[in-house]
C-alpha cells in the first residue's frame, strides 16, 4: 500500500484492514505521534523495531481499547488493581504488569524482550479507543529513530520513516510529554518514568 496522509475521521475503515495485516503507521496517540503496528503480530513488532532502530532489549508500550484486552496477555487483575486502573484509565499513564505464566511470558517475549513485563495504557480519544477495538491491542512507540527527537508533525515523521510504513494520519503539529510511566506492586504505586499525567495519591 503506498504511503498517504488520512484525517482521523476518514481513517478508521482505511487503516484497520492495514493494521489486522499486519502493516504499520504514523498516527497521533493520547501523547505524541507513534508508529504503530499489532501488539499480537510478531513480525509487525520486528518490522517496528526496525524502523525505528530500536534497542532490541527494550520492551514496548502496548495501547489497548479495554481491561479486557489485558487478560490476552495472561494478566490477573485483582480487585485493588481494577480499582486503580478505572480510576486512571482512559489517560496518560502506562502501567507495567509483570507477565507470571510461563507459557504466557515465553508467548510474548517479542514483546517484553526479556523483562517477562508488559506496560499498557487505554488512551482516552474517543477515535483511537474505536480503532483499539476494531484491530486490537497496537504497540505504539514514538515516531522517530533511536536517540532522536520525536516527530512534531508528519513531514518530521516522514524524515524519518519516508514509504517503510503503510499510512500516515496527520492532525498538525502535536507537542506533548510522553506518558506517564508506573508500576502497581502489592496494591500500591510507583512511579517509573514522571510524564504527561500526573498520578493522584491513593
Amino acid at each position: 500500500m503506498r504511503t498517504s496522509i488520512i484525517p482521523p475521521k476518514q481513517a478508521l475503515s482505511s487503516i484497520r484492514a492495514v493494521l489486522r495485516r499486519g502493516g504499520t503507521g504514523i498516527l497521533p496517540t493520547d501523547t505524541i505521534y507513534g508508529i504503530v503496528g499489532s501488539a499480537l503480530n510478531k513480525k509487525t513488532v520486528a518490522r517496528i523495531y526496525r524502523l525505528r532502530k530500536r534497542n532490541p532489549k527494550k520492551p514496548l508500550i502496548v495501547l489497548i481499547g479495554s481491561l479486557r484486552d489485558i487478560a490476552r496477555f495472561g494478566v490477573k487483575l485483582s480487585a485493588r488493581e481494577r480499582k486503580l486502573l478505572n480510576r486512571m484509565w482512559p489517560g496518560q499513564v502506562s502501567v507495567i504488569f509483570n507477565l507470571n505464566t510461563p507459557g504466557i511470558a515465553k508467548k510474548f517475549s517479542y514483546l517484553h524482550r526479556g523483562t517477562n513485563t508488559i506496560a499498557f495504557r487505554m488512551p482516552a480519544p474517543a477515535w483511537l479507543c474505536a480503532l483499539l477495538h476494531a484491530t486490537g491491542p497496537l504497540v505504539a512507540p514514538s515516531a522517530n529513530w533511536e536517540g532522536e527527537p520525536p516527530a512534531k508533525n508528519i513531514k518530521e515523521a516522514k524524515k524519518y520513516f519516508g514509504d517503510g510504513v503503510d499510512f500516515y494520519i496527520d492532525i498538525g503539529r502535536l507537542v506533548a510529554k510522553p506518558s506517564t510511566i508506573i508500576r502497581i506492586e502489592n496494591g500500591e504505586l510507583r512511579i517509573v518514568r514522571q510524564g504527561a499525567a500526573k498520578v493522584p495519591k491513593y
